[in-house]
């Protein structure tokens, strides 16, 4: 049965995280979310994702049985797979949502921190505790982390290993929105549902050169969206937009996603 699945409804496609009790992340579960993520990328169907662990979970960590058992090149293989399987989810062209129950620690936090926007659980605890077992985060915590909220709390976060409750993640920009447990889902759903009827390509544009001009310098970053913005003129999307905004004034246009 897979551990990871992928359910399309109204334009939003969820990757479904289920590998009873915690979603721990081994090796099966990377490769098939590696296969997931792929095919949410390039599905029309899907224009937008969400995360979901569930009602219990979303990621508690690594399976810590599987990494302790390998050797430095069995982790070394490891680590990689994971962290290039992260960068799929990352890389998604479409705006993406991690719907966060219950706990995000570890590889479940970098996983969330793959996505565009996190949605928490009011009793959500998220957190890298990879110090505790005498390690560092390998999937990207140390790097994502301080990109989000900064270095100097991220470093807090990462050399204490203290989980972080819903409310505080918030007021750090850890999370985007707090809901209440019952709803979590449901409201990533409804913010992922305002992008399936917009300008696929240039939702895409957007993301690729805000994540792309952040790991780079100004004028190179400049350059690569002056890129971007003059390659979405050969759109169906962009014809349809402003030929709207002349005749009907701003945000009427239907967009085809082409």
């Amino acid at each position: 049965m897979a551990v990871v699945r992928l359910e399309v409804a109204d334009g939003v496609g969820t990757i479904r995280l289920d590998r009873p009790k915690v979603n721990a992340l081994n090796a099966e579960l990377t490769a098939e979310l590696r296969e997931v993520a792929l095919e949410a990328s390039r599905r029309a169907d899907i224009r937008a994702v969400v995360i979901y662990g569930g009602e219990r979970v979303f990621a508690a960590g690594a399976d810590i049985k599987e990494m302790a058992a390998k050797d430095l090149a069995g982790i070394s293989s490891w680590a990689t797979e994971l962290t290039s399987t992260f960068e799929l989810v990352a890389r998604i062209p479409k705006p993406v949502f991690a719907a966060v129950t219950g706990y995000a620690l570890g590889g479940g936090l970098e996983l969330a921190l793959c996505a565009d926007f996190r949605i928490l659980a009011d009793n959500a605890k998220v957190g890298q505790p990879e110090i505790l077992l005498g390690v560092i985060p390998g999937a990207g915590g140390t790097q994502r982390l301080p990109r989000l909220v900064g270095p100097a709390r991220a470093k807090e976060l990462v050399f204490s290993g203290r989980q972080v409750g819903a409310e505080e993640a918030l007021a750090i920009g850890l999370a985007d929105a707090v809901v209440p447990a019952a709803e979590v889902y449901a409201e990533a759903v409804r913010r992922a549902k305002q992008y399936v009827d917009g300008p696929a390509l240039a939702l895409a544009a957007a993301k690729r050169a805000i994540d792309d001009g952040l790991e780079t310098g100004l004028s190179e970053a400049l350059r690569l969206e002056t890129g971007l913005f003059v390659g979405l003129f050969g759109t169906e999307d962009q014809k349809n937009g402003m030929e709207s905004f002349q005749q009907n004034g701003p945000g009427k246009a239907k967009f085809t996603g082409r």
